[in-house]
């Protein structure tokens, strides 16, 4: 019996129609074989939002990706949009997708391919079999706390963001890095700032107490400046790591980096029910948009995320990701993780030879 999805596509800006376009071929090929029939629906948000509506989230977009069984994102922003006030700026789109999906966790995984492993700035014995998973925080913390703003104060200006979390959002976020943590190595660290924030201090009594829960879970904390460092010194030292919306933003993009390239990593935005928001981790790359030079395996990979925890379709998040790996085994790489005696592929072709690994 052919299964149905109904699935919407956030293109978004610069490279993002580009990637978007491999991966819908990508899960066509893979519906095909497995009796799967995916029904796109595409609708704007960022940058392209804003020129063709004046809002970064468009109302029938949010309503759009409510109605889905998944949401598939590539990437939003550019130069063009920057100088626009706050609230019309294509980040704040992507906010309000989040906080309307009431997606409160977002998984990023680091995984060094054994491929691609001297395509890192760090030597090979410190990141070999390396693989993190970074659970964020998603909808609370600095990012949505009140009062935020930028005001007059004794004649001089006072931007203020505010940091808050309820000991329920820990608790939610928490669980869902434990049960993580629980089907990976059984580590999980949980990462925070308690020796001056009084937000912290809660954040790590409500996550020591949830350990109670998890016994065969092996919890740690460590402060936030010493995750960034050891990050670097010894990263195969973590497994899973739970941290809040601002750290979490800032230590996922650093673990990306350790593979290599931040093109080649997907992410899941998970909520306690409706869709997920699956996308890679990079940006919109304006300066080589429409060029076909973007590497689309991290919107693949994220397509393979949304099979395995969005849509429950393990076997073919297991293709997708066979298909990946037999094409860098092939030895072809797009410029932003090219090394010596390999095959230079362009966005287009690099969808093409992961069509033929799939057939």
């Amino acid at each position: 019996m052919t299964q149905q999805f109904r699935i919407t596509l956030l293109p978004g800006d610069g490279i993002g129609p580009e990637i978007t376009a491999v991966a819908v071929d990508v899960l066509k090929a893979v519906g095909t074989k497995l009796g799967i029939q995916f029904d796109f629906t595409e609708a704007p948000i960022g940058g392209c939002a804003i020129d063709a509506t004046g809002n970064p989230l468009p109302d029938e977009t949010l309503a759009t990706c409510r109605q889905s069984d998944a949401v598939l994102l590539a990437a939003i922003g550019g130069y063009k949009w920057d100088t626009l006030p706050r609230a019309q700026r294509p980040e704040t789109g992507l906010l309000g997708l989040r906080s309307g999906l009431q997606l409160f966790a977002n998984l990023r995984p680091a995984t060094i391919l054994p491929q691609l492993i001297d395509a890192s700035s760090l030597k090979r014995d410190i990141i070999e079999g390396v693989d993190i998973m970074v659970v964020r925080e998603l909808t609370g913390g600095i990012y949505f706390g009140q009062p935020r703003g930028i005001f007059d104060a004794n004649g001089d200006q006072r931007g203020v963001n505010t940091l808050a979390y309820t000991g329920s959002e820990i608790d939610r976020i928490g669980r869902v890095a434990f049960e993580a943590a629980k089907k990976r190595q059984g580590r999980l660290c949980s990462v925070d700032k308690a020796n001056v924030l009084e937000v912290s201090q809660l954040w790590r009594d409500r996550i020591t107490a949830l350990a109670a829960d998890y016994s065969d879970v092996e919890l740690s904390h460590m402060y936030v400046d010493n995750a960034a460092m050891q990050l670097l010194r010894w990263p195969k030292q973590f497994d899973t790591i739970v941290t809040g919306n601002l750290f979490g933003d800032i230590l996922s993009d650093a673990a990306a980096m350790l593979t290599g390239s931040i093109g080649m990593l997907p992410s899941a935005s998970l909520g306690s029910s409706g869709p997920g928001v699956f996308e890679p981790v990079h940006g919109s790359a304006p300066d080589i948009a429409g060029q076909d030079k973007a590497n689309p395996l991290a919107q693949v990979l994220s397509a393979a995320m949304m099979l395995r925890y969005g849509l429950n379709q393990p076997a073919a998040a297991d293709m997708i990701e066979t298909a990946v790996d037999a094409v860098l085994n092939q030895g072809y790489r797009t410029g932003d993780i090219m090394a010596d005696g390999m095959q230079a592929v362009g966005c287009k072709a690099m969808g093409d030879v992961l069509l033929q690994a799939l057939a």
